[in-house]
């Protein structure tokens, strides 16, 4: 199968890193690969159907591959994908590790994958658990359930489609590690996939609303999609476990768990919020942690 190609002039930096690692959940993720060569690999399911991309940063420039039914669409979208809708003019980094970071990472730079359930099922997979279990269990349900990618990129795996999330039996939710209220809310939305996709045409508010439709999907879920799928760059992730004390402690050098303590502290780049959480967790900001850790539960021994 001989794939599409598209070479883009950004005219900006791109940080892959930091526009694609966003996507990736974890080093077991099957829809995402990095080759030896420097290339990185990345599996979608688009309106036009399955497509793989690979992409490969050339002096400056973006060489871009794509096989499969979608991979017009997918190459269509490639400077959404690495933020070239994104406006960062009124982005004013005042804080040392903020302007530090921005200028290591480029800017940086909000894309958009224009795709909702992509990012809406792993977000409600990762509610109220660790990084650890969410991963083991979308890494599970995707291999067993999704199909293999479009082209040479052998092992990865396209993530399902809504049908397809709909008929998991319970069982299989088990032994991903997955409770019921989560695999419920997951079923949920993919009984209304339809309608979810289109708050890419949405303002973020609209999207916000439509989301939250949903029983189960709350402010924090909503804002993990609309940061992926509609390039928002002010969907801070409230109610997050780790996100406010990070942004917090970098900002202000004070310790505190509190969406208001963070939320006061990213008053002054409103617009932004997000790109803020974004650039600290890229610089790799570490805070200092008290009582004990979270024991997490294994569905999978109940």
């Amino acid at each position: 199968m001989s794939p599409l190609e598209r070479r883009w002039s950004p005219g900006y930096p791109v940080s892959f890193p930091l526009l694609l690692g966003l996507h990736r959940r974890g080093g077991g993720d099957p829809t995402h690969a990095r080759g030896r060569d420097g290339a990185f690999w990345r599996t979608a399911r688009t309106a036009q159907g399955p497509a793989t991309l690979r992409l490969v940063p050339s002096d400056g420039d973006v060489e871009a591959a794509a096989w499969g039914p979608g991979a017009q669409w997918l190459l269509d979208r490639l400077p959404d994908w690495l933020g070239a809708a994104d406006d960062i003019d009124g982005f004013r980094p005042h804080h040392r590790v903020l302007a530090d970071g921005a200028r290591r990472l480029g800017g940086p730079r909000v894309g958009r994958t224009g795709l909702v359930m992509e990012a809406l099922i792993p977000a409600i997979l990762e509610q109220k658990v660790t990084g650890g279990e969410s991963r083991r269990g979308w890494a599970w349900l995707v291999r067993r359930y999704g199909d293999p990618a479009p082209g040479p990129a052998a092992g990865l795996v396209v993530f399902p489609g809504p049908q397809t999330w709909r008929s998991i039996p319970s069982w299989d939710w088990h032994r991903a590690g997955v409770g019921p209220q989560r695999s419920a809310t997951c079923m949920r939305a993919a009984a209304v996939a339809a309608r979810l996709e289109q708050v890419v045409e949405m303002t973020s508010d609209e999207a916000d609303a439509r989301l939250r439709s949903v029983p189960g999907i709350g402010a924090w879920t909503s804002a993990e999609v609309r940061a992926r799928a509609l390039g928002d760059p002010d969907a801070v992730s409230v109610g997050d476990a780790h996100v406010p004390r990070m942004i917090t402690y970098a900002l202000t050098g004070e310790v505190s768990d509190s969406d208001e303590q963070m939320l006061a502290a990213l008053r002054p780049y409103e617009g932004h919020r997000f790109r803020v959480q974004r650039i600290l967790e890229r610089a790799g900001v570490a805070t200092p942690r008290f009582g004990p850790k979270y024991a997490p539960h294994d569905f999978r021994r109940m």
